[in-house]
């Protein structure tokens, strides 16, 4: 994935927003926020015949931190109102000048569609602002050939190979490679080991876990979209007082004038708090902030694992060297499998396409597996050894454009030509490839967004009528036998959900999968007094497509955001005004009461640096009382302004 260009240096700006808009506005007085409209809803497809089985399903497939210095308790300000920023997720948000206008009271949400008639398988395969520094199990299908088969047709799919832009590389000698199950890639895929060797020393010992579950499934990094266990409530439990203190922030790693560098990927264990950094990965005492191992890359990270395995390894894609004024950007073709426990690099790994490196936008773990997709098709490693599963194929007219993680391993593939391609729905064994269940999306879509592997949820844009959120639909698919249980509409002016379905197919925000249910947060909008907007939860029954009646309101100023399941529970954030502190709430997934267990300080300092990292642009992780926010994006500041990599913080 080439680089993309960095946003402009933003001026300073007091108080809170919610998300940045692409446009910069005039100062203005004060006033309510503006919500972007939504998109319209796409009419279904009918159903598509079973596919005659193809052969080779996969062508693939730093500092020390500053101790804080807040004041612990909240300051008043003035009332409510003050100018929030629109949601969204623009790729490189920009802090706007003044407030935009008010707007006119959105739709409605809408009653979505009844379902679709399910489908056979087919066989086979932040930007900181100014501040101070802070203080079913049916029968499953046939087996079906796995990923990278030898003697096999190609899918008759379409006509044009390939969908790379494979960046120039010096040709290296193929070699040939054992799958897991005992298969040989093909001799004219190589899969290249690079000689990075660099280990940093680890402070301290021990075992460490992840805090941070899925209901059971795989810890997750970042965010977490939802197994379906259900019951039982979570184990975030609320403090006897739920006001946060400052734990620690990290400084913004230096990068050149009128630059920006991706920081993309957090993780966090009961021991460590890892944030990527300027081309390295840093590992964090996750109370005191002290860096407790570093690990040097060749090159900036471009993207990195949502999840992070039960023993505690993540892994990145980045480039094989540092961006220059002449190449500013190497491509991202650097795979690697980062050990949480010991604060060391496991292995790197790349792999061709033809005579090119293949370039990767997205990266997942799944049972053991690290599997990494984009433009030029997937591949897959094994976790431990590094050990070649499956790789792009040059001669394949199908790729993978990205896999979703977690509980299962869900490929997004695109079969036939670039401008007119055919999506496909994928649950796949993560050690063989074996195709387990196939949903072929209808004709004209042409991205898709796993939102949730198990229960397998998908999200996609319908026509293009997401206005930019890159999701109008969501699909509830049975992932046993790849046939669509219900569908569900967020057209309209209604939903605030947002998956950037181009580049990264398992980025979504806004929307979360548990007990069931979609839960996904509305548009902002009038609140019931004279003070500010405020939006709600709801959910919608992934079996039914139809809403529950579950409604979470946010309050007068405040506005949610759900983040992850904790059992049965929805962990969300909310959005403060300008003059409070954001807080962590745990909705009851019967009840729907939601109980506070963290609300930030409302220093304007702290404010500054909370509403840069707000979650539809940043990285938000919440376990054990503790929020952990930020950046994805490195720049310089401007004059005056003091940026954070990210901030941690704690009720204890």
């Amino acid at each position: 994935m080439t680089q993309p260009p960095p946003p402009p240096n933003q001026p300073p700006q007091q108080g809170g927003g919610f998300g940045p808009p692409q446009d910069q506005q005039p100062p203005q007085p004060p006033q309510p926020p503006q919500s972007p409209q939504q998109g319209g809803y796409g009419t279904p497809q009918p159903a598509q015949p079973p596919q005659a089985p193809p052969a080779a399903p996969h062508t693939p497939p730093a500092a020390a931190p500053v101790p804080p210095s807040l004041d612990k308790g909240p300051q008043p300000a003035p009332g409510y109102g003050y100018p929030q920023q629109p949601q969204g997720a623009p790729q490189y948000p920009q802090q706007p000048q003044g407030a935009p206008q008010q707007p006119p009271a959105p739709q409605a949400p809408q009653t979505p569609p009844p379902p679709m008639p399910g489908q056979q398988p087919a066989p086979g395969y932040g930007y900181p602002q100014a501040g101070q520094a802070p203080g079913q199990a049916p029968t499953p299908p046939q087996p079906q050939p796995g990923y990278g088969y030898p003697g096999q047709p190609q899918p008759p799919y379409g006509q044009q190979p390939g969908y790379g832009y494979p960046q120039q590389t010096t040709p290296q000698q193929p070699q040939a490679a054992t799958t897991g199950g005992g298969r040989k890639i093909n001799p004219n895929v190589a899969i290249i080991v690079s000689a990075v060797a660099a280990i940093a020393l680890i402070i301290g010992g021990g075992v460490w876990y992840s805090s941070s579950k899925d209901d059971g499934n795989e810890p997750t990094a970042h965010s977490s979209t939802g197994g379906d266990k259900g019951g039982g409530g979570g184990s975030e439990k609320a403090p006897d007082n739920p006001a946060s203190h400052v734990l620690f922030q990290v400084p913004m790693p230096p990068v050149a004038d009128d630059d920006s560098m991706s920081v993309n990927g957090s993780w966090l264990t009961d021991k460590v708090y890892a944030k990527t950094g300027a081309a390295e990965i840093v590992g964090y005492d996750p109370v005191k902030g002290s860096p407790m191992w570093k690990i040097p890359l060749s090159g900036p990270v471009c993207t990195a694992s949502k999840y992070a395995s039960a023993d505690g390894k993540a892994a990145v894609v980045y480039e094989p060297a540092m961006p220059t004024k002449d190449k500013p950007s190497h491509g991202c073709s650097q795979v690697a499998a980062i050990d949480l426990t010991t604060g060391r690099k496991l292995w790197t790994k790349t792999a061709k396409n033809g005579d090119e490196l293949a370039t990767f936008d997205n990266v997942t773990l799944s049972g053991g597996t690290i599997a990494a997709g984009g433009l030029d098709g997937g591949a897959a490693w094994d976790a431990t050894s590094g050990a070649a599963l499956w790789a792009p194929k040059p001669a394949d007219t199908c790729e993978d454009a990205g896999y979703g993680g977690g509980e299962k391993l869900v490929a997004v593939r695109k079969c036939g030509s670039y401008d007119n391609p055919t999506v496909h729905i994928q649950t796949i064994d993560p050690k063989s490839g074996k195709v387990f269940s196939d949903y072929k999306m209808s004709p004209g879509i042409e991205d898709a967004a796993i939102v949730s592997s198990n229960p397998l949820v998908v999200g996609a844009d319908v026509g293009d009528t997401g206005n930019g959120s890159g999701v109008s639909d969501i699909f509830s698919i049975d992932n046993t036998n790849g046939q669509l249980k219900a569908r569900i509409s967020l057209s309209g002016d209604g939903y605030a959900e947002d998956c950037d379905t181009l580049d990264e197919v398992e980025n979504c925000h806004g929307l979360v999968v548990g007990n069931g249910k979609l839960y996904v947060s509305t548009e902002e909008h009038d609140g019931t007094g004279d003070h500010g907007r405020t939006n709600e939860i709801v959910s919608f029954d992934l079996t039914t497509g139809k809403q529950t009646g579950q409604r979470a309101d946010a309050g007068d100023g405040y506005a949610y955001t759900p983040l992850r399941m904790d059992g049965s529970n929805v962990i969300a954030y909310k959005r403060p005004p300008y003059d409070k502190g954001g807080q962590i709430v745990s909705i009851d997934g019967t009840s729907f009461k939601a109980t506070t267990l963290l609300e930030n300080p409302a220093t304007e300092s702290v404010r500054d640096v909370e509403t840069s990292m707000l979650p539809d642009h940043a990285e938000l992780i919440f376990a054990n009382g503790r929020l952990y926010m930020a950046d994805v994006y490195a720049r310089k500041p401007t004059a005056g302004e003091k940026n954070y990599l990210a901030i941690a913080f704690g009720t204890r």
